[in-house]
């Protein structure tokens, strides 16, 4: 492909050079290639200009003078390179109905229910998250929440080459701040809620929504939590069709009559007017609001009502998240993938309204992440949980008994019984160990992942396997 037809406007002795690729890392760089130089997080790409050279490349796109003479200077790398590689691609994006969904909290669940909805309307469905992507039931790995640019584009290419006519995807913070998914075409984008996380990376909350608020520059209809703090600050100044959900306050569509167990919910769902029961077989209180978001956004698409009803009430629980581990026991284990204040809360809520012995917590917070959330969150665990077990999560490179302390801070204004068990595995297997009849476990933090980043190496961690090995330890029934 003509360097041309990915850089509009590019000046004429560089219009008809031949490009054989497109990246932004200098070690996949081949002959022909156009080198994007991208300023990271950890490092600046434009360091490795010369190295790409030497590799082949024809051409280097860069923000500065790299002092080379093959190079071409645009305002915004990342911008050009997510451009360029949709182009590459073909511009795939633009023939598939795209969905996007973004907030703290709920993306992944809210994501899975849009897909479970829009094939039960006879759709074939990919799907972009963290836990992985799916090109309809086929799964393929996934990285980072929402890929870099050339993955993302490659994927919405396999999706259309395997059928795939509706695209549902989570659109990170990180990934709108870097312009990974810049300039995509949005049918309906959603929020799901705000609350602290990330902070280690956006600095202040202001710069964390301002983030978030780029994803509604990009989309046609804009689908609004209005419980959330943030929704009026989201929603002033957009452009684009704006539609709101609550539960139990005015909005587009608002859950009243709200009826929680253990295993579900269901509430009447009032827009325009009009009521209509929704039932989900997943409990929670975010179960509400996940599927308020899916009903609203599936309405704004086109789906009909009664077919969203459907979808819902046969949906299953996404891995890691309010995730019941089989036990054989008279107590039960819970995986989450809680690891902000406002999941942790969340997801201790539920339990706390169900018929228990004790609500047990293990949990920790990640390394090299933002620190103040940490004792925010032992707060939360002490207030809630009847017994708090404080362990590791993903130390990565900071000592997991700094982290610990830390989270031992907030646990000090309660007399919740507090145990600190570094090892995330030994920790875990004395919290079902010393079960009683009647407990309700909550393992927060890792859901669907089945390994831990520590500071040296990432080792294979499955919770699920951890609780199986301690049944076992255990004996009896």
């Amino acid at each position: 492909m003509l360097l041309s037809g990915l850089i509009s406007g590019v000046d004429s002795k560089f219009a008809g050079v031949e490009i054989s690729g497109v990246t932004c890392d200098s070690r996949e760089v081949k002959d022909g290639f156009a080198f994007v130089c991208i300023n990271g997080t950890t490092s600046d790409g434009h360091g490795f200009a010369e190295k790409a050279l030497e590799q082949g490349a024809a051409v280097i796109i860069a923000e500065r003078d790299t002092g080379l003479l093959n190079q071409v200077i645009v305002e915004n790398t990342r911008k050009t390179y997510a451009s360029m590689c949709a182009a590459w691609f073909g511009y795939p994006a633009n023939k598939l109905h795209l969905i996007g969904i973004t907030g703290t909290n709920g993306k992944t669940s809210s994501t899975y229910m849009l897909k479970t909805i829009l094939e039960k309307a006879g759709n074939k469905v990919g799907l972009i998250g963290t836990i992985q992507n799916l090109i309809g039931d086929t799964p393929i790995g996934a990285k980072n929440t929402t890929p870099q640019a050339y993955e993302l584009n490659s994927l919405f290419s396999q999706m259309l080459k395997a059928g795939c006519t509706w695209c549902v995807m989570e659109a990170s913070s990180h990934a709108l701040d870097q312009y990974r998914i810049y300039d995509l075409p949005f049918e309906v984008a959603a929020f799901t809620n705000l609350t602290q996380d990330h902070l280690d990376y956006h600095k202040t909350m202001e710069n964390y929504l301002a983030s978030k608020k780029k994803l509604f520059g990009m989309c046609k209809t804009a689908v609004i939590n209005a419980d959330d703090a943030y929704s009026a600050e989201l929603m002033n100044g957009l452009d684009c069709k704006t539609v709101t959900y609550s539960n139990g306050n005015q909005a587009t569509y608002s859950a009243r009559s709200v009826k929680y167990r253990p295993d579900s919910v269901e509430y009447e769902m009032l827009s325009g007017g009009k009521l209509e029961h929704i039932r989900i077989p997943i409990g929670g209180d975010f179960t509400v609001y996940n599927s308020l978001l899916a009903v609203s956004v599936a309405i704004e698409a086109g789906i009909d009502i009664e077919t969203v009803k459907a979808a819902l009430a046969e949906m299953k629980g996404v891995k890691g998240r309010v995730e019941s581990v089989p036990t054989g026991r008279d107590f039960s284990v819970i995986i989450d993938y809680a690891h902000t204040p406002d999941g942790l809360k969340n997801i201790l809520s539920t339990f706390t309204k169900c018929e228990k012995n004790r609500l047990v917590l293990v949990f920790g917070c990640g390394g090299d992440r933002d620190k103040t959330k940490r004792p925010i969150m032992g707060n939360i665990a002490v207030h809630a949980a009847d017994y708090v077990i404080v362990t590791s999560d993903n130390p990565r490179t900071e000592d997991p008994r700094a982290i610990i302390d830390d989270i031992l801070v907030g646990t000090k204004s309660c007399g919740t019984p507090v145990k600190v068990i570094e090892n995330r595995i030994e920790a875990i297997k004395y919290a079902v160990k010393t079960a009683r009849a009647g407990d309700i476990i909550v393992l927060a933090g890792k859901g669907h992942e089945t390994y831990q980043i520590l500071a040296d190496k990432t080792i294979h961690l499955d919770e699920r396997e951890v609780v199986s090995e301690a049944l076992s330890e255990i004996g009896g029934e």
